[in-house]
């Protein structure tokens, strides 16, 4: 019997092609965005890992982009920003549909303290989500973000430069973000399963986020 063959007679599901997305295997969370579920394994965030969004210049439409997530904040659990290059508008988020009572802003004055109340939060299993701003951080201290990320059963958003694309990282999905025509452009730099050939455009209408 040939390997074909062999493969063939197996039960579906058990047998993984190179062509398809992975499962993620864990909890997953719709994006809110159907062009950019159809393109994630599992058809969304991966709900307790590390999601990277390479962006070089903030306010090209990143938290746009998570806004459908961050309107489905679970009752009694925080929303945790960490470090955010400037002081979320507290009006827009509100009209946006963001419950305000749920947002814990957090502005460490150094990098290792950045990186400390991030996996603080992680572990917590206190948060619905966790967004941070770490310019700074190396292979090590992502791999302690994964795992705390992965135990606090909690969703990471990692906000870095683009010239991070270049460090290695344990994060299953790295996603890079540019405005293009109006629009927001997300090339997928990695997720489990096949290479992405073409970039996902969205338009976001929330432009003042």
């Amino acid at each position: 019997m040939s390997a074909a063959s062999a493969l063939a007679t197996l039960p579906a599901g058990l047998v993984w092609h190179g062509r398809q997305l992975a499962g993620q295997g864990g909890p997953i969370l719709p994006t809110g965005h159907a062009a950019l579920d159809a393109q994630l394994p599992g058809g969304g965030w991966p709900g307790a890992a590390i999601t990277e969004l390479l962006v070089d210049q903030p306010g090209v439409g990143e938290l746009s982009l998570l806004l459908p997530l961050l309107r489905r904040a679970e009752a009694g659990r925080w929303q945790v920003w960490i470090g955010p290059p400037q002081h979320p508008y507290a009006p827009a988020l509100q009209a946006a549909g963001v419950d305000l009572e749920s947002l814990l802003l957090i502005n460490p004055p150094t990098p290792d303290e950045a990186l400390w109340a991030t996996r603080q939060a992680l572990g917590s299993a206190t948060c619905s989500m966790v967004l941070a701003w770490l310019p700074h951080v190396d292979v090590a201290g992502l791999r302690r973000l994964q795992l705390a990320a992965e135990s606090g059963a909690t969703p990471l958003f990692l906000f870095r430069p683009c010239a991070s694309a270049r460090q290695p990282s344990p994060a299953p999905l790295r996603l890079a973000l540019s405005p293009q025509h109006g629009a927001l452009r997300i090339d997928l730099l990695k997720r489990r399963g096949p290479l992405a050939h073409a970039p996902v455009l969205l338009s976001l209408h929330d432009d003042s986020l």
